[in-house]
């Protein structure tokens, strides 16, 4: 016994021993970015304000309120996180796939012999049995490593997803935000010019009443004031919309958002945006699509060692009698035995070597699905910079828009309580600058939301 178990345990060290060329070692491609991925950026300087922890690039505290609820209320958020739970246990499982396999049996078996079988004497008999039996796979070819490492992989896949789920959540809560303020301040605004254009009315009603202009122009005066006041429903909805929709992202019934002003916003004068290499570390989803090419990596390595032989030992101990319990654990009822099985695939109708090139067709698909996430992410993160930039190069002007607009309104008046203005020059001044005064508006919802798309695509908020 002892020498069969010394060939077997030899014959499986001198199996194991071999060297395997069969399974391949994961490296990240390294042609996978390069400096060209920012459009007309000088990528020299590595600092990038995706390092910033989102509670420190958002300033104001209805907005980060805003945010910590739907963090912890989001329903997408939780589906991901329910996903982790399964990767988590896939993973457990591969990981005990070292580990040999140990089963239990107990067993009573009454049989009866008839006359043929016992020379002409029924016999009947009971047969008793306690054993414990083991099975253990040698991984020869690395196929249950690979497949630890692919279920490591897609858990990783599962946590990066979430991520992506996170830094999607941020930005939308703070875009929506920046919205809502925005909006706030457009009709701010616009009853301000309400107000305005209805004192207009009345000063064209005592200008008609002194024969300086004609009740044409009293009528148009009231027309710009009507046109102005149909704006104002739409604005409320758009408000009351808007925040039923920040709701949702933060997992509540529809309500009121705390909010401040438009006006308290700060926007950055820099953006930091690093080197490209470095979204393959922040973005989340660019990671997590190379945690899916890694998985089909692993998986056409499985694939591979899945045609070359499998060594399997199995063992069994226990106790065995017949008729009688009274001596059931003595030396003479104890049984063991022990098998060393190598097994080699033959003929199985090329399933094994169609699995293998499904595998490698998998993962050169997810290997294109990673280069195109590397260049989707740098394409964001030019459209954010340009975006930054062109809203910043509109201040200037804009303001002096307004200040010549402003002076334009003013000047129109006084000419025409003086003298022969047109009034059609003083409708126009005045809807000119409501439509900058509104645009200068815009323009820093612009800044703003170039800040927070830029944050995202360059990996920002994912912690």
């Amino acid at each position: 016994m002892k020498t069969k178990f010394f060939h077997i345990s030899a014959f499986a060290l001198l199996t194991l021993s071999v060297t395997s060329c069969i399974t391949a070692k994961y490296e990240t491609p390294a042609d996978i970015t390069d400096n060209r991925l920012y459009r007309d950026m000088n990528v020299q300087d590595t600092t990038t304000i995706a390092d910033i922890p989102w509670r420190e690039y958002f300033k104001d505290a209805n907005l980060q309120n805003l945010i910590e609820e739907g963090l912890n209320n989001n329903y997408d958020l939780q589906i991901a996180n329910a996903r982790i739970k399964q990767a988590e246990a896939n993973l457990s499982v591969a990981k005990l796939g070292y580990l040999p396999t140990l089963n239990a049996r107990a067993s009573v078996s009454p049989s009866r012999l008839n006359a043929a079988q016992t020379k002409g004497f029924p016999t009947n008999s009971t047969s008793y049995e306690l054993a414990a039996s083991a099975s253990w796979e040698a991984d020869i070819w690395g196929k249950i490593t690979s497949a630890k490492k692919a279920a490591m992989a897609s858990y990783l896949q599962t946590d990066a997803y979430k991520r992506v789920v996170q830094t999607a959540l941020i930005a939308n809560i703070a875009n929506s935000y920046y919205n809502l303020i925005a909006l706030d301040k457009q009709l701010e605004i616009t009853q301000n010019t309400i107000k305005l254009l209805q004192d207009n009315v009345e000063t064209m009603k005592y200008l008609a009443d002194a024969d300086i202009i004609t009740n044409a122009a009293v009528e148009q005066s009231k027309a710009l004031a009507y046109a102005t006041q149909v704006s104002v429903p739409d604005l409320e909805a758009n408000i009351k919309t808007l925040e039923n929709t920040i709701c949702l992202m933060m997992g509540i019934s529809p309500s009121s958002i705390a909010r401040s002003s438009i006006d308290y916003q700060s926007v950055p004068s820099e953006l930091k945006y690093g080197v490209p290499a470095q979204l393959l570390s922040k973005r989340p989803d660019v990671m997590m699509q190379e945690y899916a090419y890694r998985t089909s990596f692993e998986n056409t390595n499985i694939a591979k060692a899945s045609l070359y032989p499998s060594l399997t030992l199995t063992g069994s101990a226990g106790y065995s009698t017949v008729n009688s319990l009274s001596h059931f654990f003595d030396a003479s009822n104890l049984f063991a035995n022990l098998v060393a099985g190598l097994t080699q695939p033959i003929f199985n109708q090329g399933k094994l070597k169609n699995q293998l090139k499904m595998a490698q067709a998998q993962q050169e698909e997810a290997l294109l699905n990673f280069k195109s996430a590397v260049l989707n992410a740098g394409s964001e993160v030019s459209n954010a910079l340009y975006s930054y930039q062109q809203a910043r190069s509109k201040d200037k002007n804009r303001t002096l828009q307004i200040e010549s607009l402003q002076k334009s309104v003013d000047f129109t008046k006084e000419l025409l309580l003086y003298s022969n203005a047109n009034y059609t020059e003083v409708l126009n001044a005045e809807q000119n600058l409501l439509s900058a005064k509104l645009g200068q508006v815009n323009d820093k919802l612009q800044q703003l939301q170039a800040a927070v798309n830029l944050y995202r695509a360059l990996g920002g908020g994912a912690e």
